[in-house]
C-alpha cells in the first residue's frame, strides 16, 4: 500500500516536470525504414512511454510501431497516442498467447517481436527509457541487420550456457531463489546446453534482425525449462532469461557497449546515451525527470531534423 501512494506521487511529481512532451511534435515515419518498434504499455505509463519512443525516434526513424495492450489501456490513452504516433497499431495480449510458453509476465511481448521479425528489424522499448544522445551502435546494428543485447556490466561478452550454469549454481541457495538464477542453474537440462550461448542482459531494450528467430525456438526452449524447473518457469523473469537466449544465439548479434547503454544504477554523466530507468531507481532523486526533461527539449531544439542520420531498409 505505501508503494504504490508513493510511486503515485512519484509519477505526478514526473507528469508535472515533463507534461511538455504533449507539446512536442509526432513521431516521424517512412516507409522505406526497416524497423518496427514494439511495447508492452500499462496506463500508469503512457506518458514516460511518449518520452521514451520520442526520444529514440529523434535518432532512430521507424517504419511501424506497435503496442501491446496489457489491458489497461483506456479509449483516452488510445487517443493520445494516435495523436503523437501517427499510424500506431494497438495489439493484444491475447493474440500472441501459446499454451507452449507461459502467460503474463511479458511472454507476449516476446512471442510478438518473433511474428513481427518475419517482416522487420524489431526493436523491443520499454516505456522507462531515455534516449539522450547519439546512438550509432543501434543505427549500425540495423543496417547490418545485426541484433543486439542492452548488457549489464562493462565490457560484457556472450558467454557459453556451461560457463553461466557454473556462476548460477555457486549462487543459488535454493529453489526458492529468483527464477533467472533457478534457470541458469539448470541450463545443462537443455538439450542443447553445449552449443547455446547466453547472455545475462536486460529485455527492457533489444534488437531482433529480420528472421533472426522463430517462434518454434523459443517454445522448444521455454518447454524443455518447465520440464527442468517446473512452475518457477512461470514466474516474473523467465522471459527476460529467453530474450538472453534468444538474443545470444542468433547470428550476427552484439551486446551494446556499457555504460553507453546503462540502467540508472550504472549510467555515467556525459557518456551514457541511452538509459534504463528500471524501478529500483525510476524515482531516486530527479535524474529521471531531468533526463526527460533534457530529451524533450532536445526534441524542441532538433524539429523537423529528427531524420537525419537514420538507417534505411537496405
Amino acid at each position: 500500500m505505501l508503494y504504490r501512494l508513493k510511486d503515485k506521487i512519484s509519477r505526478i511529481r514526473f507528469a508535472t516536470k515533463c507534461n511538455a512532451v504533449l507539446t512536442s511534435s509526432p513521431v516521424l515515419f517512412d516507409p522505406t525504414s526497416s524497423v518496427a518498434l514494439i511495447s508492452q504499455l500499462q496506463h500508469k505509463d503512457v506518458l514516460m512511454y511518449l518520452v521514451a519512443v520520442k526520444s529514440f525516434t529523434a535518432q532512430v526513424v521507424p517504419a511501424a510501431v506497435f503496442v501491446l495492450n496489457d489491458g489497461s489501456l483506456t479509449s483516452a490513452d488510445c487517443a493520445l497516442l494516435k495523436a503523437h504516433i501517427p499510424g500506431i497499431r494497438f495489439v493484444e495480449l491475447v493474440e500472441y498467447r501459446t499454451p507452449l510458453c507461459p502467460q503474463g509476465g511479458c511472454w507476449e511481448r516476446l512471442l510478438a517481436v518473433a511474428s513481427l521479425v518475419n517482416d522487420y528489424y524489431v526493436i523491443q522499448l520499454d516505456s522507462d527509457t531515455v534516449t539522450v544522445r547519439e546512438i550509432e551502435e543501434v543505427r549500425r546494428c540495423v543496417l547490418e541487420q545485426s541484433s543486439f543485447a542492452l548488457g549489464t556490466w562493462d565490457n560484457q561478452r556472450f558467454e557459453t550456457m556451461h560457463e553461466r550454469c557454473e556462476v548460477a549454481k555457486r549462487l543459488k541457495r535454493d529453489d526458492n531463489s529468483h527464477v533467472q538464477l533457478v534457470a541458469e542453474a539448470n541450463f545443462e537440462k537443455l538439450r542443447n546446453y553445449s552449443s547455446l550461448r547466453y547472455v545475462r542482459g536486460c529485455a527492457g531494450f533489444g534488437g531482433f534482425a529480420r528472421r533472426s528467430f522463430t517462434k518454434g525456438f523459443v517454445e522448444d526452449i521455454s518447454q524443455e525449462m518447465t520440464s527442468a524447473i517446473g512452475g518457477k518457469w512461470a514466474e516474473w523473469g523467465s522471459e527476460q532469461v529467453m530474450s538472453n537466449i534468444v538474443l545470444a544465439n542468433v547470428t550476427n548479434s552484439i551486446v551494446l557497449p556499457h555504460p553507453k547503454y546503462a540502467d540508472c544504477q550504472k549510467m555515467r554523466r556525459g557518456e551514457t546515451a541511452f538509459i534504463h530507468f528500471i524501478g529500483s531507481c525510476r524515482f531516486s532523486g530527479n535524474t529521471y525527470a531531468t533526463a526527460a526533461r533534457h530529451a524533450i527539449q532536445e526534441l524542441a531544439s532538433s524539429r523537423g531534423t529528427a531524420s537525419a542520420g537514420w538507417p534505411r531498409q537496405g
